[in-house]
This record gives structure tokens, sequence and C-alpha cells, in this order.
């Protein structure tokens, strides 16, 4: 269906879109990394309650988006100008109506959304390319694969659309797609799809379509804010940068931003290209506006990111739908498992580059669970935490909020060598914020950020030893505990995977384990515990 949104290259040459005589100004409004947020979020990016949505504490979800987007969206075109709606992936995974739904969810939001292109993230093959296939063929938008490769899949093959070229106004506006190469490590995308590497891709795309005299390409990316630096940096012909993956907030006047909005990176021959991100969650919608001189060149890069607070009403009948698709689960999440004593802090920017709150809690519940067979050193990935709790009551919901990626405990024998080997890894991307910084109970470690990764980074490991803490030797074999997805090699851990012996990775999932653990310890208090140590 999406296909009267695009035009194939050839008819673009042939109606002479590709160049015009005057100046062009595009609105792109756009999001990422939604991540199932059907529902409002709270501070803490879990589920709002009624309670706090009453009380306009809520922010984003599937139908307050839907009401900024149509109506920024209706606006504009009213008012004669340009505009399209970008997603830059991973709307899959995060909630349980990913978990019920398995996307079909996602895909009924998108469609009522209304998109001009989404890109794929690497969450969209959590599921494996079944399901993704599933979600593609149901998408009333174009879903972009760029440097993936998927010819060898006999249902994603086929739906492989790239280049995207998008008729808007009198103009073509080139869509290409760019989506993080460790996708494999990081989530199931399985032996159909490959990956090329993303500078290479872009820039022979960019190069035939110039060829072709298209003069306007957006990369609309899943990559990372780092990465799309580097891509603006050194690939030519990008006009713009639409990304996600690292939920990055670019902003000029908000706390917490990491970069402006947008951030004008000097590109191979000394122009500016935009790039912008717009968070996570949904909590906020970006608005760029892009001004193009008649031989396609940015002149102008304005814009901000839109708030999705209360101040925006969600749309009555979006609402309705939520409450229908959410009524199988609303019993499931509003089960109260606890009461914790203060605020657990799961950020993202906090449990990728250090020791977090939630790490430490969601580290010693699997420690303690199999404490009783002879574990004695628990890591769990950063990445896997996906929400903090606040203090008060703690709901089946708000634990799914923070692990739902549906994982097992797993248990394994490795050696001392083989752990700081994992360690090493854990602590090599921290400046890429990504997923795999290690949270751990049972040791200590300390890393050096100067040292160069894989090169050293950390430089003591201590575990604990008749109550004392000791350095780790090399050649003992210890237990571990860790999640399925970290056992089987993902985020790196390929250590875990080919020198682990005695594995057992059908433990209980690890929302159980953590309910468990806080049932156990009414009040729960997080402190902060010193486990991690980084120096310089």
């Amino acid at each position: 269906m999406f296909l009267r949104r695009s035009l194939p290259l050839a008819a673009v040459v042939a109606t002479g879109l590709g160049g015009q005589a005057e100046a062009f100004t595009l609105h792109v409004l756009h999001f990422n990394d939604f991540h199932s947020r059907i529902e409002s979020i709270n501070k803490y990016d879990s589920t709002c309650s009624g309670e706090d949505e009453a009380e306009g504490a809520c922010f984003g979800g599937a139908a307050r988006l839907y009401t900024a987007i149509h109506s920024l969206r209706d606006d504009l075109k009213a008012a004669g100008e340009n505009v399209i709606v970008l997603n830059a992936g991973d709307n899959f995974q995060g909630s349980l109506f990913f978990t019920t739904y398995s996307g079909k969810a996602e895909l009924e939001f998108m469609n009522a959304i209304g998109l001009d292109a989404m890109v794929l993230g690497n969450h969209e093959f959590d599921l494996g390319p079944g399901p993704l296939g599933d979600f593609i063929e149901g998408a009333e938008f174009p879903v972009i694969f760029g440097n993936v490769d998927a010819s060898a899949d006999k249902q994603l093959g086929p739906l492989d659309h790239d280049p995207l070229l998008l008729a808007v106004g009198d103009e073509t506006i080139a869509i290409l797609g760019a989506l993080t190469t460790d996708t494999p490590q990081i989530s199931s995308p399985g032996p159909t799809v490959s990956f090329a590497d993303t500078a290479a891709y872009l820039g022979a795309a960019a190069r035939n379509l110039e060829e072709q005299g298209v003069d306007k390409i957006i990369v609309l990316s899943h990559v990372g804010a780092v990465a799309d630096h580097r891509l603006a940096e050194t690939v030519a012909g990008i006009d713009a940068i639409v990304g996600g993956h690292s939920h990055t907030l670019y902003a000029n006047d908000l706390d917490g931003a990491a970069y402006p909005y947008p951030d004008m990176v000097a590109g191979p021959d000394g122009a500016g290209v935009p790039i912008v991100q717009a968070g996570a969650y949904s909590k906020y919608l970006g608005h760029l506006v892009l001004e193009f001189d008649a031989e396609g060149n940015v002149i102008s890069a304005t814009g901000a990111p839109v708030l999705l607070d209360a101040s925006v009403l969600p749309d009555p009948d979006m609402l309705k739908r939520i409450k229908s698709m959410g009524a199988p689960i609303k019993e499931l999440k509003a089960r109260v498992v606890a009461e914790v004593a203060g605020d657990i802090d799961g950020s993202r920017e906090t449990c990728r580059a250090g020791e977090c709150a939630m790490g430490d809690l969601v580290a010693d519940a699997m420690l303690d669970r199999v404490k009783g067979q002879g574990v004695t050193i628990a890591i769990q990935n950063g990445g896997g935490l996906r929400a903090s709790i606040g203090a008060g009551k703690v709901t089946m919901g708000d634990v799914l909020t923070v692990l739902p990626f549906q994982n097992t405990l797993s248990t394994f024998n490795l050696s001392g060598a083989g752990i700081i080997a994992a360690l090493e890894n854990g602590v090599s991307q921290v400046e890429e914020e990504a997923g795999r910084f290690p949270q751990v109970a049972g040791l200590r470690f300390t890393w050096d950020a100067d040292i160069a990764p894989m090169e050293g980074r950390v430089t003591e490991v201590l575990v604990q030893e008749g109550g004392a803490w000791v350095p780790i030797n090399p050649d003992k074999v210890y237990s571990v505990a860790t999640n399925n997805f970290m056992r089987s090699g993902g985020d790196g851990y390929a250590v875990f995977r080919d020198e682990g012996r005695n594995a057992y990775d059908y433990g209980p999932g690890l929302e159980d384990v953590l309910a468990d653990y806080l049932q156990k310890h009414p009040g729960y208090a997080p402190v902060a515990d010193d486990r991690i140590t980084r120096v310089n």
C-alpha cells in the first residue's frame, strides 16, 4: 500500500523531479526507539498509572504520539508546507504489548499514526525474520533495509525496497537506511540475513542517487549518535541524518541533552550535515526544518524536539483501542509484588556506563536464586535493564518493564581468565553506550578508560572468598550466573558461549527471579556498593 508514497528511481528521473529551480523547505517529524510504549510512560520510562495520568505526570504513548503527529502534520500541510514523518527503528520490545502480541500491536498503531518511512532497528529482529516479515507485509508504510541484506530470506528478501524515493511537493527526497552491524550479536536476525558496512553502503548509494539526478538525501539511521557523527564526517552526499539506537536527546534548551538540535557536523566537503535524534519511548517528537537551495544543498537547519507531556491530549479513539488490547494483561500488570524504600535507577545512561542500582539489584537477585548450587558470581548486561523503579509499591508490570526480554537464568562454569575476558568485552564500548556493560554481584572490578578497548582496560578483579575480597585466579574455575542471551554469546560475550562448561540455560524467567527477590526483601532500599570502579 505504501507504493503510492514512493516512486521508482526511473520514474523520478523521467518526470524530472530530481531538480527544481527554487529553494525548497522540508519539515521532518521524527521519533525513534518507541520500544512498544503503547501506553503512556512515567518519569522512569515505565507504564504510567491512572493516578499519574490524572495528575498530568505522564508522557508519550501511542495515543499522545498520534495526536501530536496528526495535529502538527495537518497544520503544516494546511499552511502549504512540505512534511514527512520518519521512524528511526526499534518499535519492538519493551512492554507487555509486545510480549503479548508479538509486534501486531506496534504495527496497528504505526499504521494509524501514518509514517512515510521506517528503518529497521536491531530489536525488530528479536523474534527472528518471520515475525518481522509479517510486520513489514502488514505495514501501510515503507520499511527500509539500508545495509541489511535479506536476499537469502524467502520472506524478507522481496520486501526490501531500497532506495526509497518520496515525491514531496515538486521535489524528490531520497531516504537511505542504516542499521547497526552488531545486530547479530545483540538480536536474532538468523543466518539468512547479513549486514554490510554502513559507510560503504551509504557512500555507494548516495553516489548512485546523485548520478541519477537526486540531490536531496536523508539517512534514516539506527546506528547510534557516535556512529552517526562518523558517518556525517566520512560519507559524501548526505544532506541530513535522522537517528536512533542510542536513545540520545538532541535539544538546545533541555537538561540532559547530549547534543544541540540539530548538531551540525562537517562533512567530507566541509559543509555542515545536520544530525538529530529524539530521545526514546515517545517522550519527544522531533521536528527538523531543512531548507535546500536550488542545487539541493542544505542552507538552513533548525527545529527542536517537542515534549509530549500532559499538554498533548491523547486521541480518545486510540485510548479505547489501547484499553481493549490491554485487557488481557491488565490483571498481571497490576499485581503488586513488593514495596521498595527508595528509587532504583535503571536508566540507560547510568547502567551502560557504570554501576547502577538496578544492576546491583538484578545481579543480586540472580545470584541469590542459585547460590545454593555453588554459584558465586552473577553478570547482567546493562542493556538488558530497560527502566527504573520508583519508591513505593512495585507491580509486576513495573518488573516486566525493567526486564521485558523474557530472558531466562543461565548457569555455567568458567575460568577466571574467561571472566576477565568477559569483563573486558563488557567495558569495550562504553563510549558508544553499548548494552554490554556488565552489572555484577559476587565480584568487584576496576577499569581504566584511558586504555584502549580490549587492551587491558580491566585492571583488577576481586572475588569474595571466605568473607574476604581476593584477586581472581585466572586458572581457577568459577560457577557463574547470567541470562540466556549473554550465555549464548549475545552482546559480544562469546567467551560465555565458547568456553563456558556445564551450561544450563533454562532457569526461571528473570522477571520472576527479580519479583521473588523483592518479595523476600520487603522495603528494599538501594545502596551504593562500589562494585565497579572507573579510573580516568
